[in-house]
C-alpha cells in the first residue's frame, strides 16, 4: 500500500495529499511576495532606528549616510562587510536548512562553538604535515563535531517528541560551557595569562587570504556551501523527500518516506554548516580557541535565516547585508559619539519586525497567482 502511494505522489507532484510543499525554494506565495514583503519590512526597521537614534539628538539621516560608508563606502569597508558576512552566510544554513523539514532549529552558536574547538582540538596535533592536510583535518572535524551536534536535537525531537528549538538553544548554552572549560582547564596555553586560550594554530597551518584582498577563503566556502544546499534541496529526490516531510509529515510516512533518516540527515547538514563557519573562525581569524569565538554569529544566522525566508541562495546577500551593519558600527561611533553596539538595536528591531511580517504573507490579492 504504501508503495502505490509513493507511486501516486510522484505522479501528483508536490501538491499530493496536502503535503503543500513549496515550489523552487518560495516557502509562502509568489517570488514577489517573498522579497517585497521582507524588503518592506527592513524599510520599517531602518524607520524605527531613526526614531529610535532621532533620542539622542542624532540626525537619522547622518546615520543612514554613514552606514553606507562603513558597509561599502570604500574597498577597505567593503573587505570588512565581507569578511563579517563569511560566518553568518554559513550560520544561516543551520537554521534554514532544518526548516525545510518543519524544524526551528536555533541552535547555531553551539554549533559553531563546538565546530570551533573540534577544529583547532584535531588541528594542532596534525600541525607538522602539509597546510592542506591541517586545514583539511580541521574542516572535516569541525563539520562533523557541528553535524553531530545538531543531529541531538533532530533525534531528540523525531523519537522522543523533544522540541526542538528548546532543545538547540540549552545545547547551545552547554557548547559556550563546554568550550570555556576546555580552553581554561586541559586545552589552555600557559602563556595566556589574562584572556584563557588554548595554543596557537601556527601561521603557516592559517587558511589564507583571497588573492589582491583582505579577505579569507571561508567566504568562498560559505558560497559554495550555499550552492550546495540550494541544488541538494530543490533540485534532487533528497530536497523533495525534505521538504514533503516539512510540509505534511503524515503524508511523508504514508508515503513511505524515511522521516527519522531524513530529519537526522537535514540536521546534520545545517549542523555540519555551523560547524564549519566555526573552523574557519579559528583557522582564518583568531588562529586559537578562547571564549572570544561565542561572539554571536549563530544568534545573527537565525535572523539571516529569517529574512531569507529560509533559501540558501537568498542567505547570501541578507548576510552581507548584516555584514554592512555590523561593519558600520565603529564608524558610526566615531563620527556621531553613538555606542558601537547601536547596530544591534538595529538587529533587534529587524528581528521583531520581520516577526511581525509573517502575517502579512498571503493577504494581498496582487501576490496571488490565478488558479488553474
Amino acid at each position: 500500500m504504501a508503495d502505490n502511494i509513493a507511486t501516486d505522489l510522484s505522479a501528483a507532484g508536490p501538491g499530493a495529499v496536502g503535503a503543500r510543499v513549496p515550489r523552487r525554494g518560495a516557502r509562502t506565495g509568489p517570488v514577489a511576495e517573498a522579497v517585497l514583503i521582507p524588503l518592506g519590512a527592513l524599510v520599517v526597521s531602518l524607520l524605527l532606528f531613526g526614531a529610535f537614534v532621532a533620542t539622542a539628538r542624532v540626525n537619522p539621516l547622518d546615520v543612514y549616510r554613514y552606514m553606507v560608508i562603513g558597509s561599502a563606502g570604500s574597498w577597505f569597508s567593503f573587505q570588512n562587510t565581507l569578511t563579517r558576512a563569511s560566518p553568518l552566510i554559513l550560520t544561516a544554513l543551520c537554521t534554514a536548512l532544518p526548516a525545510q523539514t518543519g524544524l526551528m532549529i536555533i541552535g547555531g552558536e553551539g554549533a559553531f562553538v563546538i565546530g570551533g574547538l573540534a577544529a583547532i582540538a584535531a588541528g594542532l596535533p596534525v600541525a607538522g604535515a602539509p597546510p592542506v592536510v591541517v586545514q583539511l583535518v580541521m574542516a572535516c572535524v569541525g563539520m562533523g563535531a557541528g553535524a553531530a551536534w545538531i543531529a541531538m536535537a533532530g533525534a531528540l525531537r523525531h523519537w522522543r517528541g523533544v522540541n526542538e528549538t528548546i532543545s538547540t538553544l540549552l545545547l547551545t548554552y552547554i557548547g559556550i560551557a563546554l568550550l570555556n572549560h576546555m580552553v581554561e582547564g586541559v586545552m589552555r596555553d600557559p602563556a595566556s595569562l589574562n584572556k584563557p586560550s588554548s595554543y596557537a594554530l601556527p601561521d603557516a597551518d592559517m587558511i589564507s587570504l583571497i588573492p589582491g584582498t583582505e579577505v579569507h577563503w571561508g567566504l568562498v566556502y560559505g558560497i559554495a556551501f550555499c550552492v550546495v544546499a540550494y541544488i541538494l534541496m530543490f533540485h534532487t529526490t533528497f530536497g523533495f523527500a525534505a521538504r514533503m516531510v516539512g510540509g505534511n509529515p503524515r503524508a511523508a510516512r504514508l508515503a513511505g518516506l524515511p522521516v527519522g533518516r531524513i530529519i537526522l540527515a537535514v540536521t546534520a547538514l545545517g549542523g555540519a554548516a555551523a560547524g564549519l563557519a566555526g573552523m574557519v573562525e579559528v583557522a582564518a581569524v583568531q588562529g586559537r580557541a578562547s571564549a572570544t569565538l561565542a561572539a554571536g554569529y549563530g544568534y545573527t544566522g537565525i535572523l539571516v535565516a529569517f529574512i531569507a525566508r529560509q533559501n540558501p541562495l537568498a542567505v547570501i546577500p541578507v548576510a552581507l547585508l548584516f555584514g554592512g551593519i555590523g561593519a558600520s558600527g565603529g564608524l558610526l561611533q566615531r563620527r556621531l559619539d553613538l555606542p558601537d553596539a547601536s547596530v544591534l538595536v538595529l538587529q533587534g528591531i529587524i528581528f521583531v519586525v520581520i516577526l511581525a511580517s509573517e502575517t502579512l504573507f498571503g493577504r494581498f490579492r496582487i501576490f496571488r497567482q490565478r488558479e488553474r
